[in-house]
């Protein structure tokens, strides 16, 4: 459980604001600061919120972000912010990515001298400029920003600047408030009676995502099980990317990719000192079928005949003398078995890589390899979690069929789950051996059996579990087994 702190350069700047326990001037934290005042458990992370009047270099606001960062706090801002904030050179760098949001937030306004936007722990009180606004804030996390557009042809962001708390006006103040009360109820409202946990975790999930890795009941023994073990866990969703930091864990239950706010927020954790599965290195290793291929080439793991190719006839020619027709033609990063193509002749390989090299420099060309089902190993810290085969949709060579003509769009076929004590050993063991090179985080391993041989399809870093399928053998021990994970790691760490 995070321990909150707020740090004022005056103990007056807060007094149009709820009394806090851990009310603190810069002298305070750092002058008189003592650790085991704060954290006689010794569990407890600490988290700063500075509200000094100015972060200028040497400033006590800087050097409160500064020593909250060597005492292992969490902090906002934190010293990258405030440097960031120091020089437009600097700043303006990283909001270029924001040019078409910020497009997209002024259409339709004319041309004006200039619109000023104060942000207050990402919130805003111009609703249309409300993503800007979360965008600047997730960049440079700091509690007030005040930030100057101006018209030169397009709309820019002219100016970034912290704000201070001493110059709110009371409908300012009303804003902040509310903010605030976003950003952490555990400031501003009387806490309410309830269980004190050891730990916080927070599950990342989107309660829209059509192919999610977990579904509802499974989230909800995540949480149950979290209570048995004194663990409160919360879900969250892509806006709560400003709240990282008030955990001590992080588990993604979203579908990952290394373009979108999944991987963000795996490596907000980790800059924030949070236990986080999936970590970001493990996203960008499983999330790629390149690093794959190569991975399994270089430890001598069985998987079917595979080349990796690039644009040019004599690369198709390769794939075809070496591996054969029909073969299947991958994209690095794909999956539920999209961007994955089963070509039958030359002319329909042509046709399909041409297309594809429109969007990646690689491809994997593979064996066509049919088996009724795939093996799925799920493994966490190296050690097997579940076993499951993965039969394929019928009529379809694949286990998702993404046929736009079906009535969902997308059908998959039926799943089985086994003891691991039934499993075939080949199949554990490679699953094992391959998981050991990637990392010691949560995955699913896909491979196929043949002859009493192993051979590994892909590894998954956000692997399914869902309520009466990966979870059908363990039950609740399950979902038991990944907290205790957490708990272990969490401790490890502190």
């Amino acid at each position: 459980m995070a321990k909150i702190i707020v740090i004022v350069e005056k103990l007056k700047d807060w007094n149009s604001f709820y009394p806090v326990e851990q009310l603190m001037t810069p002298q305070d934290y750092l002058v008189n600061w003592d650790e085991k005042l704060y954290d006689a458990a010794g569990r407890e992370r600490i988290k700063i919120i500075n509200l000094c009047r100015n972060f200028r270099y040497l400033s006590s606001g800087y050097y409160c972000s500064l020593l909250a960062e060597a005492r292992g706090h969490s902090v906002i801002p934190s010293v990258k912010a405030i440097n960031d904030l120091s020089k437009s050179t600097l700043y303006s760098l990283a909001t270029e990515d924001l040019d078409i949001a910020v497009q997209k937030a002024f259409r339709g306004q004319a041309p004006t001298d200039g619109v000023s936007v104060s942000i207050y722990f990402g919130r805003t009180e111009k609703e249309q400029l409300q993503d800007v606004a979360r965008q600047i804030f997730d960049l440079f996390p700091a509690p007030i920003l005040h930030v100057e557009f101006d018209w030169d042809k397009k709309w820019e962001i002219n100016s970034i600047r912290t704000g201070s708390l001493n110059t709110l006006s009371g409908v300012e103040e009303d804003r902040f408030a509310s903010a605030l009360d976003e950003y952490s109820g555990k400031i501003w409202r009387k806490p309410k009676a309830k269980k004190k946990y050891r730990y916080d975790l927070a599950i990342l999930h989107n309660p829209t995502e059509a192919m999610a890795p977990s579904d509802k009941k499974a989230l909800a023994n995540f949480i149950r099980a979290g209570k048995e073990n004194d663990v409160l866990v919360e879900l969250i969703e892509k806006k709560d990317y400003g709240r990282i930091a008030e955990y001590d864990a992080l588990f993604i239950r979203e579908t990952t990719s290394i373009t979108n706010h999944t991987y963000r927020f795996a490596k907000k954790a980790e800059a924030e000192g949070l236990v986080c599965i999936d970590d970001s290195m493990s996203i960008l290793r499983c999330t790629n079928k390149i690093y794959l291929q190569n991975l399994l080439q270089s430890n001598h793991i069985s998987a079917p005949k595979t080349l990796v190719i690039g644009t040019g006839p004599e690369q198709l020619r390769e794939a075809i003398e070496t591996i054969g027709l029909p073969m299947i033609i991958k994209i690095p990063d794909g999956s539920f078995s999209k961007g994955i193509f089963k070509v039958q002749t030359e002319e329909e390989l042509r046709t399909v890589t041409d297309d594809l090299f429109k969007k990646t420099a690689l491809l994997l060309a593979q064996e066509y390899f049919y088996t009724d089902f795939d093996w799925r190993i799920g493994i966490l810290n190296n050690r097997p979690l579940f076993a499951c085969k993965y039969y394929m949709t019928k009529g379809h060579w694949q286990i998702y069929d993404h046929n736009k003509k079906k009535k969902n769009g997308v059908t998959s076929g039926e799943a089985e789950t086994f003891p691991i004590s039934k499993v075939p050993k080949s199949v554990v063991a490679t699953a094992l051996k391959l998981a050991h090179q990637v990392g010691d985080s949560l995955y699913g391993v896909d491979l196929k059996e043949k002859n009493g041989k192993a051979f590994v399809i892909e590894i998954n870093d956000n692997p399914n579990i869902d309520a009466n399928v990966e979870d059908a053998i363990a039950g609740m021990d399950l979902y038991h087994n990944v907290i205790n994970d957490f708990v272990k790691r969490i401790e490890e760490k502190k």
